[in-house]
């Protein structure tokens, strides 16, 4: 393995979906992060931080993709990470970060929050890196990776649709097209059930969720977005469709039936958003961002089978 992250990041998988196209009556690709190492897009972002700073342990907070991502980068370059993950995350990913080496630590999120208990371990090894699955300068650079990929996709698209949670990918994409100098506009993809991001750019602020929004899509379960995704968005960000919990189930289907795809149903948000407001993409070249794949098989069998 090189020690860059341009030898180690895999490319995103662009696919060219005739027959979803056909469906939703939008020209329509794929830019698919299901083949990414350890699943999804977070590890362009974990690699990218442990990487870039010195210490030799990270304690981060998950709910599944970013402590795959972080073990996997930290067993690449020697280093140890802890884990905080809800237990109601998903089974396929703790086990995942426990393969992958990490230490995990399961939590009440109803009886403590995710920063109050990274906030003690980050007293218990004042050694350590505490690295935000989102809210990092160098997870927006990671992820900035991928916008520089779609910048340079032919022909260039008009839309990039991505998924939002806490910020760090749909900031790090419009911070890689930004840097390619593309006229790309970006447009956010959110759960109506947890819907902070577009509440934030309707207030001009950032605006919090009162606890975590148990959306479908686990990946986006998120209180607030990042500061430093904030800044990027707020200048950046077309604007943010917010789906209902039912189309991002219906776009899971879909992705598999049409483009044989296995994509969990955050990574599935970008194609709900499409569904959800057609309007918007009409005569237009539009690149859904699947952000990750990895979801438990029995819920996934549950929404393909619909």
């Amino acid at each position: 393995m090189h020690s860059t992250a341009q030898g180690i990041v895999q490319p995103t998988t662009i696919i060219e979906a005739p027959r979803q196209s056909k469906h939703l009556g939008i020209n329509l690709i794929l830019a698919s992060e299901t083949f990414q190492h350890t699943g999804s897009f977070k590890f362009r972002a974990a690699y990218s931080v442990a990487s870039r700073v010195p210490e030799a342990l990270l304690i981060t907070a998950s709910s599944g993709n970013f402590g795959q991502a972080l073990a996997y980068a930290c067993s690449l370059l020697k280093k140890s990470c802890i884990v905080v993950m809800p237990i109601t995350s998903a089974k396929v990913k703790i086990e995942a970060v426990r393969e992958y080496g990490a230490q995990v630590e399961l939590l009440d999120v109803a009886a403590k929050s995710r920063a109050e208990r990274v906030a003690e371990l980050s007293k218990q090894y004042p050694e350590a890196y505490v690295a935000s699955a989102y809210d990092d300068a160098h997870v927006v650079l990671g992820n900035s990776s991928l916008g520089k990929e779609l910048s340079q996709l032919k022909p260039v698209p008009d839309v990039v649709v991505v998924p939002v949670g806490g910020g760090g990918l749909s900031s790090g994409v419009i911070v890689g097209i930004e840097h390619a100098r593309k006229k790309i506009q970006v447009i956010g993809a959110e759960p109506l059930l947890g819907n902070d991001a577009a509440r934030s750019l309707k207030a001009g602020q950032i605006v919090r969720n009162e606890r975590e929004p148990q959306t479908i899509a686990d990946g986006a379960r998120t209180i607030s977005l990042g500061e430093h995704n904030w800044k990027i968005l707020k200048r950046g960000l077309k604007r943010i469709v917010e789906v209902p919990e039912e189309k991002i189930a219906e776009a899971v289907s879909l992705l598999f039936h049409l483009a044989n795809l296995k994509a969990e149903p955050t990574g599935a948000l970008s194609v709900a958003a499409v569904m959800t407001k057609p309007e918007l993409f009409q005569d237009r070249l539009v690149c859904c961002v699947i952000s990750g794949g990895n979801v438990d098989p029995a819920v996934y069998a549950q929404l393909i089978l619909r």
